[in-house]
Order: C-alpha cells, then structure tokens, then sequence
C-alpha cells in the first residue's frame, strides 16, 4: 500500500488554484487538493468542493475521478491525527512527525505559495516593459483597476503589482482582503457579479480593468470608460500576439484550443497563422493532455477561463499580464486593439445566458427533447424565419457534442446540444454542474460577420434574431418558468 509521505501547504492554507498547479509542477508532487467554492457564492451556507489536481497540475480526468469514487466505496474505516491541527500555518518551515505503524516519518512543510507564482510570472514576462507601461514610459501613465472580489487573489494583486512593479499609485485595487464568505458577494467575475468593477470603469479614469473569481482561475477584461472584452475576443487577441510575451519567445507556440460553446473567434487566428486548432468539451481537464503532448500553447473557455501551457489550470493573473504585455507592445488602447483585430480576423459576435438555480424537471426534460430532437433529424435543413431584420436561418447541423481525445483515444459523450447553421452561427445548449442549488441552464449563440460596418454594433442587438430562435427552438420559457436569464453575457 502506498501512502502519503509529506504535504505541501500555504502560508495561512490559502493558494490561488493556478498557485496549486504551479506549486504541484515545481515540487514535483504527486498532486494537490483543493477546497473551493470556485466562482460560486462562499461561506458556510453556501458552495464548497473538493477538487483533485494530478502530477502534472491539471484536473484529474474522468478516468482518475471515476477510480477513486469507486475506491472510497471500499473505505471501512478512517484514521485520524488530532495532533496535526495544532500546526502554525502562519510560520513558513517543516514540521515532522511520527506515526504510528509507519516506519518513516510524516513531514509538513508550511511554503510561501504567493512567492513560487509570482517567479513563475516572472519568468514569463517582461516585467520592466510591463512596469514602463504602468508608470508613464513614453506615454503617460497608464491608471488600471483590480478587483479581487474578496477572494484568493488579494496576496497576489498587492505583491504583483505594488511591489515587483512597484506601480502602487497608478493600480489601484479593491476588495483584496481574504473573506471567507467572499464578502456576501458571488465571486463570479462578469458583467453582473461584477458590476462594481464595470461601474468604477465607467465613471473612473482607467485604462484598463480586471476582476477575479474566488480561486483565482477566472478574469475578466474591460477597457476604458468600462468597454467589455468577451471572453472569446480575450482568448483570441492573446492568440494573435503571443509572440511579444518572452517565455512564447522562447518556447514557440503550437496551436490552440477552446471549449466547445466558446466562440470561434480563436479559430481565425488559428487559420491564419497556419496553427491547429482543438475543440474540447467544456473543463479545463480536457485540455491537460494537449498540453502535454505539446499539442496547443494556450487555450480558454466563454466562461472567463484563459491560460497557457505554463501550468495546467486556467490562470486569472496570467491571463491580466498577458494583456498588459501586448498593451505594453502595441501602443494602442483595449478597444483600439478590439478594433484593429476585428478589421484583420472579422468578429465573432457572442452572447451567453444563464438561467441559474431553477428547481424541478424543467431543464432536464428541455435537453431531453432536444436529444430526441437529434436523433430524428426532423428539424435537418429546415428555415426559421424570425421577427428581427427579416433574418432566415437553415438548420446544417444538430447533435449532441461528442469527443475523442488525440492523445489517448478517451471518448466523452453528452457535451452540450449543437445547432450549427448554414452561415455557419451556431446555439449550444448546456446544464452546468459546479453550482449547489438548482440546475442552471446555459443558452450560447455565436455568430460571424466580415462585414467592417458591424464590428463596433451592439452584440446583444446583432445576436437578437438568433436569441429568440434559440429561445423557441428549445422552448426556454417553458421549461425554465423563466421570462429572462439571471445572467447575460
């Protein structure tokens, strides 16, 4: 029987979920468990989850999960050391103990997590171009906004940005203390949990925003006067222009890869710089083994998730000084880049809406229609008219989403229902599974347009035709009980 010889634990047992994965690579630990309430509302009333990170700092697949659910069925009995709770988790250093029936002894070793993350970054970026950037250079200063909606990331934001770039007047940052409960707050960094960052963008004289999630894994994006990055744009404009951030330099980039509901703006910088591209389903543990087969170099989900081969979770902070490399690069503002890479790649309008805790069979029954829908084929090449502009949509396509890994030929079916159309848009339907109460209903509509005289239009405006097609094809209202989504994003 094999058995656990030392643990790894953070000053205050805190870590990021990138700070995990880092720490798991850099020590070569067998792997890391995590207790979090990822983007969801935190404290004793409300969401936590264990989570399993492997050897290499990923997720643990299915085929890892699935073993030890079948193991812990096994258990008879559990063992426990009171003796262990009276550790300083205060005080960087090892502790050792003796264990009873063990002829080696049991070691903790208490690790400054903030600090083995925060060199990675390091090594990554061009701090000095990043710092320039911040602090005037040739341009001016370049006033950002952080907000760490009381979540894990607090302890990384101050040491990041206040000491290494030494840019403690020009960034100002909120919410960075670390609450247990997240501050009442629902840590879930979009246009609605995170409206406090969207407002202080309007009204404040920023040039660039990010929020964080409650493990550190998510990010969002805003520019000036709070001009809002979608995930996908996000994902594909670090795509475009890896090669300004030293550690792509140094190690090249093999291609790309994102979720299956994301958009496809990735895939046109994928195209045009000749680079393969993988759609996944949506987890981030689908993404390990192309990474480690060298396969892709980053990759994200719409769910605010963007990171790279550097670890092998998504990675807010990453993800924000990515940003602010190429920014440091292109001398151009967050929406001048949006626009000049919508002029080189055309754009990918994208919407997402949540309908979130909604009790009952109700959404469980709509995915099943939609299933038998599939299967019949009786909605294949039929035309839709909708109320909006007079627009007609023929139906190319609809499954259930399905996929073979390349690398180790696992097969993983029931990812989401796909309606692909003949200008090639596309509706996803989903269930989300991270959430306590309820189920939540996840509706995607993606569309491209080449057309210049609609890129700076209102998403929402553009997608409506697609948004009520969508609404009635799976008849939303009606399984939901919803008139409107909790979230739009």
């Amino acid at each position: 029987m094999q058995r656990v010889k030392k643990l790894l634990i953070a000053r205050d047992g805190i870590m990021s979920t990138p700070a995990v994965s880092c720490v798991i690579r850099k020590y070569g630990t067998d792997g890391g468990i995590i207790l979090t309430a990822s983007h969801n509302p935190g404290g004793i009333d409300n969401d936590f989850g264990v989570k399993f990170n492997i050897a290499n700092g990923g997720p643990a697949p299915e085929a890892v999960t699935n073993s030890v659910y079948n193991k812990s069925r096994e258990l008879k009995n559990i063992r426990l050391c009171p003796t262990l709770i009276n550790i300083d988790l205060l005080t960087l250093g090892k502790h050792t103990f003796e264990i009873e029936g063990r002829s080696t002894p049991f070691e903790i070793e208490i690790i400054d997590s903030v600090d083995d993350y925060v060199q990675l970054m390091k090594e990554i970026f061009d701090f000095d171009k990043i710092r320039n950037l911040l602090n005037g250079g040739d341009h001016g200063k370049f006033p950002i906004m952080i907000n760490a909606l009381s979540g894990v990331m607090g302890p990384y934001v101050l040491r990041i940005f206040h000491q290494e770039l030494n840019a403690k007047d020009v960034v100002t940052v909120k919410n960075c203390e670390n609450l247990e409960d997240f501050g009442g707050r629902h840590p879930d960094p979009n246009l609605t949990y995170a409206h406090e960052l969207v407002e202080d963008m309007e009204h404040g004289d920023y040039e660039f925003g990010a929020a964080f999630d409650g493990d550190g894994d998510r990010n969002m994006i805003l520019g000036k006067h709070g001009f809002f990055v979608t995930p996908c744009d996000s994902l594909a404009v670090l795509a475009a222009n890896l090669q300004v951030i030293p550690y792509f330099q140094k190690h090249g980039v093999c291609g790309y890869a994102r979720s299956m509901p994301t958009s496809g703006a990735i895939d046109r910088v994928a195209e045009k710089s000749q680079k393969s591209l993988y759609e996944v389903p949506t987890g981030w543990k689908f993404f390990g083994n192309l990474m480690d087969s060298k396969l892709i170099s980053i990759c994200g989900e719409e769910s605010f998730g963007t990171g790279s081969d550097h670890i092998r979770e998504k990675d807010g902070m990453w993800a924000v000084l990515s940003w602010l490399s190429v920014l440091a690069n292109v001398d151009r503002s967050v929406e001048n880049l949006l626009n000049a890479h919508w002029n080189t790649y055309g754009r990918n309008f994208f919407t997402r809406y949540d309908y979130e805790e909604i009790n009952g069979p109700g959404p469980f029954s709509m995915i099943k229609r939609l299933e038998q829908i599939c299967t019949s084929n009786e909605l294949m090449n039929k035309t839709f008219n909708t109320p909006y502009g007079n627009k007609q949509y023929t139906i190319k396509l609809m499954d259930d989403f399905h996929y073979k890994d390349p690398v180790d030929g696992s097969y993983t079916e029931n990812q989401g229902i796909r309606i692909i159309f003949t200008d090639g848009s596309r509706l996803v339907f989903r269930l989300s599974g991270t959430g306590a109460r309820g189920a939540t209903v996840r509706l995607y509509v993606d569309s491209y347009e080449n057309n210049p005289s609609t890129y700076t239009k209102d998403a929402q405006e553009m997608l409506k035709p697609l948004v009520s097609l969508a609404i009635e094809i799976a008849q939303l209202k009606e399984f939901t009980g919803r008139d409107k989504p909790t979230v739009i994003t």
